[in-house]
């Protein structure tokens, strides 16, 4: 990395050039005359320039020429022309052509100071803001997905297939297990990453606001509405927009919601007029929408519109082998933001203690741990006694053993309803990992206690 900006001023007329570069170094640039063009594109090649300062025309190489060879060596590499007052023309095409600016002779050292501040804050200004897309990009993309047990890796599989097309993604899955995460992939991974990714929580408005959000409303729709307002679906559009527990959704608002997926068309409340949009929606539940459907909660029109493709994201319990990654990106995670932490990571007890533990909570409550340990241990390694204690002193995530003879119905009666709670009270996939159909999980679950 240099020291010093390095700068380059080239004219044929070289005590011009001497003068305006003694001057660039006195205000502690590292600047440097060239009389002529051939040698300073030649420092140009060897990527010893940050920015130019160089005359329009000149013999054998122009300032175009230079010009041409300093965007190809760095986009970000600015330019700054000097001309006489009869070339003002070929400096605009110079501008044209991605010259940063241009001075017309003469001109003083001041002017051409506070240009060459400016290009160079505005390099400095791309270049970070680059880097953090960058960041952003790999965060929140499939790279940035933690997971290497055989469960998540099906998941990534089907995330690789889909991403890059508009059809709709229901993602199913316990609270916890990440499907904010998996649906920022999904929109980092598609054609639509450079547009908005929007999130609405379903659960969390009532139905006369939650419809005013989505679509947005006029003046005057309702009391309150003071001004128009665009909605969600609007602000998402070019981009993502995700329906954060769609099975909350009332069934007036679903079947409104299904007219704008089949028709990408919305109404906003107060208004008959509709408007064009163009969103990919990815809806997200930890109900068993299937269930719904049976219980009249849930439009079954809409969900065949949204399950063209379901993600079934694992439970922490399903990828165990996973849980030590995840450790080490959370730890990583938090002591970025307690930098005065000494936690460097967990002793062995402790992290084999977090591998056994069964996790209601799943990936966000491991973050919450993890981040409890980093903010309260006092040495560098976590340790068994740093765990809270519902996690320390648990046993093992198996069923608890019957310290009693009972009968055979009342046993499939608790053990249906302990799998129905590890699973997030998803009957449908209740039913499939025990082997039996809905109706019989249901009879299963109604059986009263004998006495």
């Amino acid at each position: 990395m240099r020291d010093k900006v390095q700068i380059l001023v080239v004219d044929d007329k070289v005590a011009l050039a001497e003068t305006l570069a003694d001057g660039l170094s006195d205000r502690g640039y590292a600047a440097r005359a060239i009389g002529r063009s051939r040698e300073a594109l030649a420092a140009i090649e060897r990527d010893e320039v940050d920015l130019v300062v160089t005359d329009l025309r000149m013999p054998d190489l122009d300032g175009l020429a230079l010009l041409e060879a300093a965007r190809h060596r760095d986009g970000d590499i600015p330019v700054i022309m000097m001309t006489a007052y009869g070339a003002i023309d070929s400096a605009v095409e110079a501008i044209r052509k991605g010259a940063y600016h241009y001075l017309t002779k003469p001109f003083k050292l001041d002017e051409l100071v506070v240009f060459v501040e400016r290009a160079l804050a505005e390099r400095a200004l791309r270049r970070e803001a680059r880097a953090l897309r960058k960041a952003v990009g790999e965060r929140y993309s499939i790279k940035g997905l933690v997971g290497r047990s055989p469960a998540m890796q099906r998941v990534l599989a089907v995330i690789e297939r889909v991403a890059k097309t508009d059809a709709p993604i229901l993602i199913t899955g316990e609270t916890g297990t990440g499907k904010g995460s998996i649906s920022r992939a999904i929109h980092g991974e598609s054609e639509r990453a450079s547009g908005s990714f929007v999130v609405v929580n379903c659960a969390a408005l009532p139905e006369p606001l939650l419809e005013s959000e989505l679509f947005g409303h006029v003046k005057g729709a309702f009391t309150g509405a003071t001004a128009d307002r665009a909605g969600l679906f609007a602000e998402a559009n070019g981009g993502t927009l995700l329906l954060d527990e769609i099975g909350e959704m009332s069934p007036a608002l679903q079947a409104k919601l299904l007219h704008v997926l089949e028709s990408n068309r919305i109404r906003p409340v107060g208004t008959s007029a509709e408007r064009a949009v163009d969103v990919r929606v990815i809806a997200a539940t930890h109900r068993d929408l299937r269930q719904r459907v049976t219980e009249g909660t849930f439009r079954e029109d809409l969900l065949y519109r949204l399950d063209i493709v379901t993600i079934e994201l694992p439970t922490l319990r399903d990828r165990a082998a996973d849980i030590p990654l995840f450790v080490e990106f959370f730890l990583g995670e938090s002591r970025e933001r307690h930098p005065s932490s000494p936690i460097t990571g967990f002793t062995r007890e402790a992290l084999s203690k977090l591998c056994t533990y069964s996790w209601p909570g799943n990936v966000r409550e491991l973050a919450h741990v993890v981040e409890r340990c980093v903010l309260l241990a006092e040495g560098p390694l976590a340790k068994e006694q740093d765990l809270p204690a519902h996690v320390r002193d648990a046993e093992d995530s198996d069923p608890p053993p019957f310290r009693e003879i009972i009968p055979m119905r009342e046993m499939q009666r608790r053990y249906a309803r302990w799998v129905c709670e590890q699973l997030g009270g998803l009957k449908l996939r209740a039913s499939d990992r025990l082997g039996v159909d809905i109706k019989t999980l249901n009879r299963w679950l109604s059986l009263e206690e004998d006495n």
